[in-house]
């Protein structure tokens, strides 16, 4: 290889690289607020007090057609061998969180969740749950005063709900946990929305049997 050849090789790789980094802080604000208003990017939610001026913050939303008491079960029994997380099983299966896919029912024995319970998480960490207000927040703390994720429900209507996650994270001012972040900043992206579209789909599953299940009122001739 001729030193004008390394020369171009090395521009190319460079202005690869600087294009890349470009397109990653562009798109960065769209990984971390995925389906957020600017209202709900701004709201105070339930946990936010709990990591002080962290400059990781992420939130990202849906709208679901079902009313809270449908979306809230999903939520309450998530976990290793409970419900599961509702996003891609066989990459948290391949890695341990999970050992069966997600439940596509309301599992009745997981529904008692407390504030100090743990939900466990395979080979992770479990988290413990820091605040719970039934149909309403659910804030978890894997790292007390480091990392949380808040599940807040927002009527909407009389059959629509918003779910709004949070996760606010205190990281160490290195290079290490920016690069860190930079590799998770999308994993995240990924995994979380498909929760939350998984968490959808099963809310407004169990909305529609809810409802069609009801007695409808007497038609008189």
């Amino acid at each position: 290889m001729t030193r004008r050849t390394r020369k171009r090789l090395a521009g190319g790789l460079a202005l690869t690289g600087a294009s890349a980094a470009a397109a990653y802080i562009a798109f960065r604000p769209r990984l971390l607020n995925w389906g957020a208003t600017p209202a709900e990017m701004a709201a105070v939610l339930p946990g936010d007090d709990r990591v002080n001026d962290p400059p990781y913050v992420s939130t990202r939303a849906i709208t679901i057609q079902a009313r809270p008491e449908h979306v809230w079960p999903w939520l309450v029994q998530m976990g290793y061998r409970r419900g599961g997380l509702y996003s891609y099983d066989w990459l948290d299966r391949l890695f341990g969180y999970l050992d069966r896919p997600s439940a596509e029912e309301v599992l009745p024995e997981f529904q008692a969740l407390r504030v100090g319970d743990r939900i466990p998480l395979g080979r992770g960490p479990s988290w413990p749950v820091a605040e719970l207000v039934p149909q309403r927040a659910l804030v978890i703390e894997p790292l007390a005063g480091v990392v949380t994720w808040a599940f807040s429900l927002i009527p909407l209507a009389e059959h629509a709900t918003r779910l709004v996650t949070r996760v606010r994270m205190r990281l160490e001012p290195s290079l290490s946990s920016r690069l860190a972040m930079t590799v998770m900043d999308p994993a995240a992206f990924v995994m979380t929305r498909k929760m939350l579209l998984g968490i959808r789909r099963r809310a407004e599953a169990l909305s529609l049997r809810a409802s069609s299940s009801r007695p409808r009122p007497f038609a008189r001739p």
